[in-house]
């Protein structure tokens, strides 16, 4: 192979779908291509031309336009043509090189030969930006099913480091270390070496019952030689090896034989519970403030399990909210047990991603409250209670809004019709900082009071923000500024400073989205807070294309998705979950589905734009 041939097959090695063909292939694709050079300005393709071949960009770019409008920007190693070479008919766009550029051309005898060889191949090119996602979807989400404890590995119940002592300490000695650590069982270490392990069961039967000396060394009394796991095996065979051998306790050693933990039976039945099911109902039952601060803490475990059973981020959304919506409510519960009932009908509310039951495993508190029109906004019980609970979600893992956008803030405490007069000043008076609270409340949903009150209100101030087309104009130019990380060659722009320098903040792709469902859900006149259920809407209505509305719900999901990924690893690996991903830790396909995704968006706000009046 030649120099020139060798250096267009590695090219094409490195772009997708060639990316996935065998080498032997790549080997003889280069000698059926030719190269093609265009200058700056020059038309490559005209619109209602023939098609007869594959263009893939070398170096250089080329703006897709439809009646002069940019539809897409090819950079190197993108192609185009595609759609006329699959379907064997016209091109649909002009194409124009923005610069100097060169091209590897495929004639369309040769692309078909491939596609039929390969399939992959056409579906690649013919598939939408939509058609990708959803099969890339597909593949994330592959649902299981059965119990956790044929899915668990051992390691992943491993929660800290076990507790140890030597061979040579008395019993009273460890006895008092495994009462100080809480354990039921101590491991007996020698030299970095597992020799026993002394349980509970025997302090009772080798210690208390045979009358032995408590000053005698842990030694004579521990179990010898304990049965060890590996820490890749399944749960499912720690609960065999318990159930065989009569034993609660089964040290965990790695591939070298180290012990790295150690889990029991309660660690089973513990997994067992981490069905949200169970932690509900936990918290129902919980005493105190203290106590629903412990069992929020199941909360990760809980988004990380249904992350590993491949469900839905829109499922893992809806539960994550559920169970903080089940903490919110007991920890009002005991501050109205301890302050008294309220001196009127209210409900407290929450705002943001909670409202549209959307949370993750990173987010802080937004709420307020909404009160009867007979209370007294004064009244010191509101304030009290808003204290309490958002000091106890705080305690849960949840920060405090940096905005202030808190029940504990005065101005977030209004009557029915003291709300209805600042959304009314938000629609017809949009400042800019307007613009943004009424983003912010109009996602409201009621968690704890009198769901009644909020009901009535978001239909009120609903309807009034789909007949201000100064409101609607406003938040349309908001969500059209929301500008995903890609840059116009379709490659990703990261953070330039900072801790987070060089990753992806995934978030903007997503608050985008959010932006442009509540912005059609609003035009729509639709009362629906979750994304999917406002881009549904919206199209139900006739308001959104349903290409479009479809589009953006997979991409919503997409990029959820894999932003839930990336909080789950970063748990487990005890750091604290953002919104920044590392683009090398994403594989080819993830960041091609990413571009498809990002595409959507903005192709959806171009969209919005024309259909709204702009505004400055």
């Amino acid at each position: 192979m030649d120099v020139e041939l060798a250096e267009v097959r590695d090219f094409l090695a490195q772009h997708p779908p060639f990316d996935a063909l065998p080498e032997e292939v790549l080997d003889r694709l280069p000698a059926r291509c030719s190269l093609r050079y265009a200058r700056r300005g020059s038309v490559v393709l005209h619109a209602g031309g023939r098609g007869d071949r594959l263009w893939v960009v070398r170096s250089g770019a080329v703006d897709i336009t439809d009646e002069g409008r940019l539809v897409d920007r090819v950079g190197a190693g993108g192609c185009f043509g595609m759609s006329a070479l699959v379907e064997h008919g016209p091109i649909r766009y002009d194409a124009t090189a923005r610069e100097d550029s060169l091209f590897i051309t495929l004639p369309q005898a040769d692309f078909d030969e491939l596609a039929r060889a390969h399939p992959e191949v056409a579906v690649f090119f013919a598939a939408t930006h939509h058609g990708r996602i959803r099969t890339a979807l597909g593949q994330l989400q592959q649902p299981r099913t059965g119990s956790a404890v044929f899915r668990t590995a051992v390691a992943d119940l491993l929660r800290s480091a076990p507790v140890s002592t030597a061979p040579q300490v008395t019993i009273a000695e460890a006895a008092r270390r495994m009462t100080e650590e809480g354990v039921s069982s101590i491991l007996v270490m020698e030299q970095d070496r597992l020799v026993g392990i002394l349980t509970d069961r025997d302090l009772r039967r080798r210690v208390v019952a045979a009358g032995t000396p408590t000053d005698r060394p842990v030694r004579e009394v521990m179990t010898l030689d304990p049965v060890t796991i590996g820490s890749q095996a399944l749960a499912l065979e720690v609960m065999l090896e318990m159930t065989g051998r009569n034993i609660h306790h089964l040290p965990v050693v790695d591939a070298e034989g180290q012990v790295v933990g150690l889990v029991t039976t309660t660690d089973l039945v513990r997994l067992e519970r981490s069905n949200p099911v169970y932690l509900v109902t936990d918290l129902a039952k919980a005493r105190d403030v203290d106590a629903v601060v412990g069992l929020a803490e199941r909360i990760p475990r809980i988004v990380e399990q249904l992350v590993s059973e491949d469900a839905t981020a829109e499922d893992v959304g809806r539960v994550a909210t559920a169970l903080t919506d089940a903490v919110t409510v007991r920890v009002l519960e005991l501050a109205e047990a301890e302050l008294g009932p309220a001196p009127a009908p209210w409900a407290w509310v929450a705002l943001g991603s909670a409202a549209r039951e959307e949370l993750t495993l990173r987010g802080d508190q937004d709420h307020a409250m909404v009160l009867a029109d007979e209370a007294d906004p004064e009244d010191p019980w509101w304030g009290a209670v808003a204290g309490r609970v958002t000091d106890a979600l705080e305690a849960c893992g949840l920060e405090r809004c940096d905005g202030d956008v808190m029940a504990t803030n005065p101005r977030w405490r209004k009557r029915v019709h003291d709300w209805q007069v600042q959304f009314a000043r938000w629609a017809h008076e949009p400042q800019p900082d307007a613009v943004l609270w009424a983003a912010i409340f109009y996602d409201m949903r009621a968690v704890h009071g009198d769901a009644e009150l909020v009901r009535r209100l978001r239909e009120e101030v609903v309807a009034r923000g789909a007949r201000s087309d100064l409101l609607l104009a406003h938040l349309a130019g908001q969500a059209a500024r929301m500008r995903p990380p890609i840059g116009f060659f379709r490659g990703f722009v990261l953070e330039d400073a900072g801790e987070h320098r060089d990753t992806l903040d995934i978030k903007r792709g997503i608050s985008a989205i959010v932006q442009l469902a509540r912005v059609h859900a609003l035009r729509a006149g639709a009362t629906a807070l979750p994304t999917g259920a406002r881009l549904a809407a919206a199209r139900a209505r006739g308001v959104l294309p349903v290409e479009s509305a479809v589009d953006l719900a997979d991409a919503h999901e997409l990029m959820s998705y894999l932003r839930l990924q990336h909080q789950v690893a970063q748990v487990r690996d005890g750091r604290r979950p953002d919104n920044h991903l590392d683009p090398e830790s994403l594989s080819s396909l993830d960041r091609r589905h990413l571009r498809d995704a990002f595409q959507i968006v903005r192709q959806a706000q171009h969209g919005l734009s024309t259909r709204l009046p702009q505004v400055t």
